[in-house]
């Protein structure tokens, strides 16, 4: 059988849909490079609810996907062995069982050798997965996407909310803040001193307005050398974009990144030690012509790319 997922030229994208390019459904990570698994959780969401629908969404437009990246020069399927696993059983409303069951299904594809690349969801549910990470690796560096830190103490008076996860996480010991860095961020704020919050939690912290100052290839640059050679997380919240090519999100911020600027960095991770992957915030109820979706689904797409690459290196090819 092969590894390929289906052709649009022998079997209609519409047919057959329901997980990540058409890929395989799975029962458990055994044998895998990697596990698409999503965490259609949105309790935690400050204002627009929704990113429930994310993981289907993304799902349903990635069936435009096709292995070969040609930018990369490599067939993802031909690389690597991976499948959809569905979604983790999250209990709508509660936080902590979700997160319970998010973290068990993490931790099932990382003893099965698997990396695990999971489709949010709203922001709250990386707690979880870098839970999941950190009894495997101990504290991980982190590459933060986004246009919020999330790293708020409180919302709502509430310690667990999609604006609080990576406060948690330093707290927890989950990530290891000299290696982590945090990219994207603007607009407005409440607190004006929440930009250097990062900094005296020990974290790097570039907003959008610096990043224009100093262009994507120093960025590129300065991430590499944040994270290192050891074990790295890449959580990637949609709302990084700009609401002009990322309408479907809970909340949006303006003067943000192009697709193709997103693609672009992304493609630049090739040499970092990635121990898992998610993308969350993709919201279908606001989105437009399933742009948004489409989008996150190629960010997967360049994510599995680098993996591929990554294997193919490793073993000489």
């Amino acid at each position: 059988m092969s590894n390929q997922p289906a052709s649009a030229l022998s079997s209609p994208r519409f047919c057959n849909m329901g997980t990540f390019m058409r890929m395989a459904r799975v029962q458990n990570a055994k044998g895998l490079d990697f596990a698409v698994a999503g965490a259609p959780f949105d309790t935690a969401s400050s204002f627009r609810s929704g990113s429930r629908f994310g993981p289907s969404a993304i799902r349903n437009i990635s069936c435009m996907m096709k292995p070969n990246n040609v930018i990369q020069q490599v067939n993802i399927m031909d690389s690597l062995t991976g499948g959809d696993l569905g979604d983790f059983p999250i209990v709508p409303g509660y936080i902590h069982p979700s997160y319970a069951a998010i973290e068990a299904g993490v931790a099932g594809i990382l003893n099965d050798g698997a990396l695990p690349i999971v489709l949010g969801g709203d922001h709250s549910i990386t707690l979880a997965e870098l839970r999941a990470v950190a009894k495997k690796y101990g504290p991980v560096g982190l590459i933060h996407f986004d246009s919020h830190s999330d790293l708020c103490d409180e919302v709502f008076g509430e310690k667990y909310n999609h604006g609080t996860p990576f406060r948690r996480a330093l707290e927890e010991g989950l990530i290891e803040p000299s290696r982590c860095i945090q990219v994207g961020m603007r607009g407005s704020l409440y607190d004006p001193n929440e930009h250097r919050m990062a900094a005296d939690l020990g974290m790097k912290l570039i907003p959008a307005h610096k990043i224009r100052e100093m262009g994507l290839d120093a960025l590129i640059d300065a991430i590499k050398e944040r994270v290192g050679d050891k074990p790295t997380f890449l959580t990637f919240d949609i709302d990084f974009v700009d609401p002009a090519y990322a309408p479907g999100t809970g909340t949006p911020e303006v003067g943000g990144f192009t697709s193709l600027e997103a693609l672009t960095l992304m493609r630049a991770l090739t040499t970092v030690n990635f121990a898992g992957f998610d993308i969350v915030e993709v919201l279908p109820a606001y989105d437009h012509g399933e742009i948004t979706a489409y989008l996150a689904a190629n960010i997967v797409f360049e994510f599995l790319s680098i993996l591929a690459l990554q294997k193919n290196r490793k073993e000489g090819k």
